[in-house]
C-alpha cells in the first residue's frame, strides 16, 4: 500500500550569527553589536520558557542539547534526518527560531531604517537558499518579506526568490509600520500580481502584524527589571509569562485581518490564482468567522469590490497550516473544509508536534477516514502549491508512515497526550464565534476602507 506523503504546513529556519557578516550587506555591519544584543535577548527570554514547556528529559535533550535534532534549523542534513525519522516527505520552511534572533526584520529587533530592516531581508532569503536550496523537493523555502516602503524593490526581490526556487513569500506586514497601507489598498497591485505570475503562495503565519519594535521593547524592559532588582532566571520567566508571553499574546488576532482585507477587497476576483496560506494560528475560529464575513458581504454586496462571498474565496484560494493540529480542529475537519487543511509540525519549537509527531497524529487522527487523512496530511498541500506529487510519493515510500502506522488504533500514552496540551494547547475547546466581538472593530475599519458606508 502506498505510504502516507506528510508535507507539513509549517516549520522553522535561523541563520547562525557567525555568518551574518557573510550574508548581511557590509554597509549594515556598523548595526551588528546592537542586532546581537537583540538576538541575545531574545534567545535569553524564550529559551528558559521552553525548557520549562517540553516536560520530558527526552524532549529537552533534542531541543537544547549541543548534538540535539533542533539543529537542523541550520543544518540541511540534520534537519533531513529529523524529517525522515518522523516521516516527513516535505515542509514549508519560515525563519525564525529563539536560538538567535533575526537581523533588522522581525518583532523581537528594534525599530530599524527601512533599508536595514530590507538588507537583513536579504540576508536570510540568500543563507535560506545555500543552506536548504539543494533539496527543493522536501525543503519548500517561504521568502522573508521587507519593508515594502519600495515596491520596485520589493517586486525584484519577489522575482528572486521565485528564480531560486522558492515556494512562497510572508505576506506583506508580517511586521507592520505605521506608514504601511491596507492590503485592500491598490498600493499592493504590484505585489499581488507578481506573486500570481510567479505562483508563489503568500504566508500569513503567528505573530503576523505586530508593530516594529514592540515585543523587543517589552522583553528588554522586562529584563532590564528583573536585573536591576536582583532576581533570579525564576525571576524572569514568571515576569515574562505575566507581562510579555500572555494568552493574549500567543492568542492575538491580528493574523485573522489579511485574509478579509483581500477578500473584501477584490484581491482574489483580480488575481484569482493567488493562493493564501494561513499557518499557526489555529483553525478552529475559521467556519463562525467566515460566516460572520458571508454575512457582512451580502448586507454590504452593492459597495464592495469583491465579486464573491468570502467563503467562496476561502475554498478557493487558500489554505489552513493546522501547526500544531488540536484535537477540536480535526473533529471540525468538515465545517472548515477538509480539502483547506494541511498539518504542520512547526519544528523545532517545542510548541509544536516535533519530537512526537507519529504519537501526536495517531492521537489527534483516531478514527479518520483514509482519504480525508491523506488529504489533510499531505495531498492538499500538493495540489494547492503544486508540488511534484511523484517525486513525494517516491521519498514517502522510503521514510513515510503507513495508514496502520497512523489509524490503526494505536494508544497514545496519555502523559503524552497531557503534554502536547501544554505545549500547544491540544486539548483546548473549539473557539467558534467568542472572539467576533473583538475582531468586529477591525472589520468596521476596513469595511468603510474599502467603500461601504457601514458607520
Amino acid at each position: 500500500m502506498e505510504k502516507l506523503i506528510i508535507v507539513s504546513s509549517d516549520s522553522h529556519a535561523a541563520m547562525p550569527s557567525e555568518l551574518w557578516t557573510e550574508y548581511f550587506e557590509k554597509r549594515f555591519h556598523e548595526h551588528l553589536p546592537q542586532i546581537q544584543y537583540e538576538s541575545d535577548l531574545y534567545s535569553g527570554s524564550v529559551v528558559p520558557l521552553s525548557k520549562m514547556i517540553m516536560g520530558r528529559p527526552e524532549n529537552t535533550e533534542d531541543h537544547f542539547s549541543p548534538t540535539g535534532g533542533y539543529r537542523g534549523v541550520y543544518d540541511r542534513d540534520v534537519r533531513l534526518e529529523q524529517m525522515d525519522r518522523e516521516g516527513i516527505t516535505a515542509e514549508l520552511i519560515y525563519h525564525g527560531d529563539a536560538r538567535v534572533g533575526d537581523l533588522a526584520h522581525n518583532v523581537t529587533n528594534s525599530v530599524w531604517p527601512f533599508d536595514v530592516w530590507d538588507g537583513g531581508v536579504r540576508a536570510y532569503n540568500r543563507w535560506a537558499h545555500d543552506a536548504f536550496g539543494s533539496a527543493p523537493d522536501r525543503l519548500l523555502l517561504i521568502g522573508a518579506i521587507g519593508s515594502c516602503s519600495d515596491m520596485d524593490a520589493t517586486v525584484a526581490e519577489l522575482r528572486w526568490i521565485a528564480d531560486n526556487g522558492f515556494t512562497g513569500t510572508f505576506a506583506p506586514g508580517f511586521l507592520t509600520h505605521p506608514e504601511m497601507p491596507p492590503l485592500f489598498d491598490p498600493y499592493w497591485e504590484p505585489l499581488w500580481a507578481e506573486c500570481e505570475a510567479q505562483d508563489l503562495a503568500l504566508v500569513v503565519h503567528a505573530g503576523y502584524g505586530f508593530e516594529q519594535g514592540l515585543l523587543y521593547e517589552r522583553l528588554d524592559r522586562v529584563n532590564r527589571e528583573v536585573k536591576e532588582a536582583g532576581g533570579s532566571a525564576m525571576d524572569l520567566v514568571m515576569r515574562l509569562t505575566q507581562d510579555v508571553f500572555t494568552q493574549e499574546f500567543f492568542s492575538d488576532i491580528k493574523a485573522r485581518r489579511p485574509m478579509w482585507q483581500m477578500m473584501f477587497g477584490g484581491v482574489f476576483d483580480r488575481h484569482p490564482n493567488l493562493k493564501l496560506v494561513m499557518t499557526e494560528i489555529r483553525l478552529d475560529w475559521i467556519p463562525t468567522n467566515l460566516a460572520h464575513l458571508d454575512a457582512l458581504f451580502d448586507e454590504h454586496r452593492s459597495e464592495l469590490p469583491a465579486e464573491r462571498r468570502p467563503s467562496e474565496y476561502w475554498r478557493e484560494n487558500c489554505l489552513a497550516g493546522a501547526s500544531f493540529v488540536h484535537k477540536a480542529e480535526v473533529e471540525m475537519r468538515h465545517e472548515i473544509g477538509v480539502d483547506t487543511i494541511l498539518f504542520g509540525r512547526d519544528y523545532p519549537h517545542p510548541e509544536g508536534t516535533w519530537p512526537n509527531t507519529p504519537d501526536w497524529l495517531r492521537d489527534a487522527f483516531a478514527g479518520v477516514a483514509e482519504n480525508e487523512l491523506r488529504a489533510m496530511l499531505g495531498e492538499n498541500g500538493i495540489r494547492f502549491l503544486g508540488l511534484d506529487r511523484k517525486a513525494l510519493a517516491a521519498i514517502a515510500q522510503k521514510i513515510g508512515p503507513t495508514m496502520q502506522d497512523i489509524a490503526g488504533g494505536a494508544t497514545v500514552d496519555p502523559d503524552l497526550v497531557a503534554m502536547f496540551d501544554a505545549r500547544g494547547g491540544y486539548l483546548r475547546p473549539a473557539e467558534g464565534d467568542a472572539r467576533i466581538p473583538e475582531i468586529a472593530p477591525m472589520l468596521e475599519d476596513d469595511l468603510v476602507g474599502v467603500g461601504t458606508t457601514t458607520r
